[in-house]
């Protein structure tokens, strides 16, 4: 049996994570974890789904019966759980300039407490994204089908959830959230983005949604879609500029087909269809049709697209 001389290894973890902390301006004494655990968010997110939709995201053994109490009794328990991570992450913003519990808890507790009173507007438009996607699909049988086996529909569900945390000032907790979508479903949907009701993923695999991207109603995008920035604006020293709106604002019932790639702050107008592979960096008027030959400056007569696949 091999015996591994331990000590030194973990003399310079230490001595790397002292040196990563102190650039960091972090305390070298916390009294208790200073940022919020993904594991916790995870569980709670869990928790969140099976509360939204009981008999299906539930547990195996629930029944009509007990539903109402067992969806009061998740949710207490995720809300509060929620809660201690929301206190986390507003100390976390404050590590410069500690934020004390008495300060930290009031903002907390509005932060979950909004989230709790839109969790029924958050069912109905995942409703609405179900059932454009069972509308939409030709090879879904049912709504069930939808909500149980849809990548898309699973990341809606973590994109709803995670954008109230976002607008309630908790990008981290809300961050956390988009990534355990993405890392289960290939797709990639920054909470920041606002979509509109009725939204539908097909496939969904390596489909990317930018932060300040804008997606009306009705809109159905395909495998392979980026919303994306075209460049990034730098400050005075050469740093990224934050938070300016750079990507995509998609109205209603755009149709967006797989491998397109739409950069910057452009419009596609209301009911335009993108074909596959396009690369737009222009805005397109409502009502067009634009194929791969007519994003390159081919002379073309663009040929309607199908709304089905």
């Amino acid at each position: 049996m091999a015996d591994f001389d331990i000590d030194p290894i973990v003399q310079s973890l230490s001595s790397i994570r002292q040196q990563w902390r102190d650039s960091q301006m972090r305390s070298r004494e916390p009294s208790e974890r200073e940022f919020p655990s993904r594991d916790a968010v995870s569980t709670i997110m869990d928790d969140l789904k099976a509360a939204l939709f009981p008999m299906r995201l539930g547990p195996v053994d629930l029944r009509h019966e007990n539903e109402d109490f067992y969806v009061g009794y998740t949710l207490e328990s995720a809300l509060h759980s929620l809660l201690d991570q929301a206190r986390l992450e507003l100390r976390y913003q404050n590590r410069l300039e500690p934020c004390p519990d008495s300060e930290a808890a009031p903002r907390a507790i509005a932060a979950i407490s909004n989230l709790a009173n839109r969790l029924p507007h958050i069912r109905a438009l995942l409703d609405s994204d179900v059932l454009a996607a069972y509308r939409g699909d030709p090879a879904a049988h049912s709504v069930d089908e939808v909500l149980l086996c849809y990548p898309g529909v699973l990341a809606m569900i973590y994109h709803r959830i995670a954008h109230e945390l976002y607008r309630g000032n908790l990008p981290l907790l809300a961050r956390i959230a988009s990534e355990l979508a993405h890392s289960q479903t290939g797709i990639d949907i920054h909470p920041g983005a606002q979509i509109g009701a009725s939204f539908f993923i097909d496939h969904g695999t390596g489909v990317v949604i930018g932060e300040t991207a804008i997606i009306g109603e009705g809109v159905r995008i395909y495998q392979a879609v980026t919303l994306g920035a075209k460049r990034f604006p730098t400050d005075s020293r050469g740093g990224l500029q934050k938070g300016l709106p750079r990507h995509p604002i998609v109205e209603d019932d755009v149709v967006i087909y797989a491998g397109a790639t739409i950069l910057g702050r452009v419009t596609l107008g209301k009911g335009c269809v993108i074909g596959g592979n396009v690369w737009l960096t222009a805005d397109v008027p409502p009502g067009a049709y634009i194929t791969q030959a007519d994003s390159q400056g081919t002379p073309t007569t663009p040929t309607r697209l199908g709304k089905t696949a």
